[in-house]
């Protein structure tokens, strides 16, 4: 059994801009230093299909759907928030990064490999049921829990999410729904500001003042987590994986090192083995310093490829 590796060029394609953050380096950064490490040669490199409207409507409404679809531009860049912009390639890259978790739970849970990482853009978990936001446009994460929960009729999905950001879409969406656990580590008072207090009993919220030393944010993330992980037993485990905690990001102000990813991914796995046979399904969010990105997936990737 392998790791599959989600990636495709078009995704490369959406760019916001020469100052934006959110650029198509992140995603050649990480390539680039895959094929440098070997681990590269490890995995089962996939190249996605487009989600479906269908597939797209079991987290979005149409009426949002369908906005997205009249603001993309036939040329030049239109933004739909402060943040957040849309060129002409924009939702063919999104498609395919919402196609790839769905296809990356189609994998997982066939058996045709024991867990998968999404390195596709744009990123998803700031996208709401119906608002685009935070670089994000349809929500990844989300539209794999409910294909985990809809088509393979799984009964409990976890999603972990470590980015600095809060994924105020996924709890937007998934708030409240008994079959999704959601973990979420941040920093906080921080950007997107909204979905930290007063959370429905499935949301487990771990947020980390700035400056926060990478001890101190283990001992929370595995004090507030790691029980109601185990007391949940999910049947699979999703994760929206953001690296801009490192030290080295310019978006933020937390401590983490390389080590805290391979550690956070490590936790993940073993909940995942005693749970939910192993099965992960990991896709990118944040990062923005290209090397400590490209080396914080790389050993993400390390863990989950031995994790078989």
């Amino acid at each position: 059994m392998t790791t599959a590796f989600f990636s495709h060029d078009d995704c490369l394609k959406h760019n916001m801009g020469p100052e934006h953050p959110e650029s198509p380096q992140r995603l050649s950064a990480i390539i680039s230093y895959l094929a440098d490490s070997g681990v590269g040669d490890t995995l089962d490199w996939v190249r996605p299909e487009e989600v479906t409207r269908d597939q797209l409507l079991t987290v979005h409404p149409e009426k949002y759907l369908h906005q997205l679809d009249l603001m993309q531009p036939t040329r030049g860049r239109v933004f739909t928030d402060p943040d957040t912009a849309m060129m002409p390639d924009t939702l063919r890259a999104a498609r395919l990064a919402a196609g790839a978790n769905i296809q990356a739970v189609d994998m997982v849970m066939s058996s045709q490999v024991t867990n998968a990482f999404v390195c596709a853009r744009p990123p998803g978990h700031h996208a709401e049921r119906s608002k685009s936001m935070g670089f994000c446009f349809y929500n990844n994460v989300a539209l794999a829990a409910m294909r985990a929960l809809n088509f393979h009729h799984l009964e409990r999905v976890a999603i972990i999410d470590f980015d600095v950001h809060q994924g105020n879409g996924t709890a937007d969406i998934i708030g409240g729904d008994e079959r999704i656990l959601m973990c979420s580590s941040f920093q906080h008072p921080f950007y997107p500001h909204s979905h930290v207090h007063r959370q429905p009993e499935n949301i487990v919220n771990i947020p980390i003042e700035s400056n926060c030393s990478a001890l101190d944010y283990r001992k929370a993330v595995e004090s507030g987590w790691l029980k109601k992980l185990q007391d949940f037993r999910p049947q699979v485990i999703l994760v929206s994986a953001g690296f801009d905690g490192h030290r080295l990001d310019p978006m933020a102000e937390l401590n983490l090192e390389v080590e805290d990813y391979r550690w956070l991914t490590e936790m993940i796995t073993s909940v995942a083995s005693d749970h939910a046979n192993d099965r992960v399904i990991s896709t990118l969010e944040g990062g923005y310093h290209l090397r400590a990105l490209a080396e914080s997936v790389n050993a993400h990737l390390e863990v989950l490829s031995s994790a078989h």
